[in-house]
């Protein structure tokens, strides 16, 4: 299995990338929090073991930008960071489990274990597809009959969420909850430019349309009968 590792202490990082590769694992190594984030948005892991304080970017911030974008890898956090209010912050940012320095690494190895176990027992979908249009959640890649479509975050989350509901109607209302992550109509165009944006990019140069606004309704992803 595949781990990453993002950890800024060079003597920890190599005591640990050295016990989880004699314990079978396939490690690799961040020492930023850029790195690291680059990393887990590029290539696909069985898990994740991310510590708290990094340089450039703090180890939470990835975790919640991962879980954001849809990124269900387990993560193990490790802080010496040891109070409670600490690991419920971890928790709550997105972490599957928290462990505080200095640490067994029998006791690592055992939490990360449990964690991809708990992880395979429901496998995460990688791939959406409908008609010719497939949706690489791993890679951030949309193609269309072969033909790559580059579309920005934003434009990725909402093709994701029509996608994983084709067929039905979306509401301004549910893109705004789990798109914007808003509890509210801020009132703004910010929807209907999005959606034409994205439209362009699906449509504009293919014969058969997949992007559909339902009149009073919403928007719907469909292929038409």
């Amino acid at each position: 299995m595949r781990l990453l590792l993002i950890e800024d202490d060079t003597e920890a990082a190599a005591f640990l990338q050295k016990g989880l590769e004699e314990a079978g694992f396939v490690v690799d190594h961040a020492a930023t929090g850029p790195d690291g984030l680059h990393l887990a948005t590029t290539e696909a892991y069985a898990g994740m073991i991310v510590d708290r304080m990094l340089p450039g970017m703090d180890g939470l911030h990835i975790i919640e930008l991962l879980r954001k974008e849809g990124n269900t890898t387990p993560v193990l956090i490790l802080s010496a960071m040891d109070r409670v209010d600490d690991r419920v912050k971890g928790l709550r940012a997105g972490g599957d489990d928290y462990l505080t320095k200095p640490y067994a690494f029998s006791e690592l190895q055992a939490r990360l274990e449990a964690l991809m176990r708990r992880g395979q027992t429901a496998p995460t979908e990688t791939t959406l597809t409908l008609g010719d249009l497939e949706v690489d959640l791993l890679a951030r890649t949309v193609t269309r009959s072969g033909t790559r479509i580059d579309l920005l975050p934003r434009e990725f989350q909402i093709l994701e969420y029509l996608i994983r509901h084709s067929g039905q109607v979306v509401t301004r209302t549910m893109l705004l909850e789990n798109v914007w992550n808003y509890h509210f109509d801020p009132k703004t165009g910010v929807i209907d430019v999005q959606i034409s944006r994205l439209r362009q990019k699906l449509d504009k140069d293919f014969d058969t349309p997949l992007l559909h606004t339902v009149r009073g309704a919403g928007y719907c992803l469909r292929v038409p009968e």
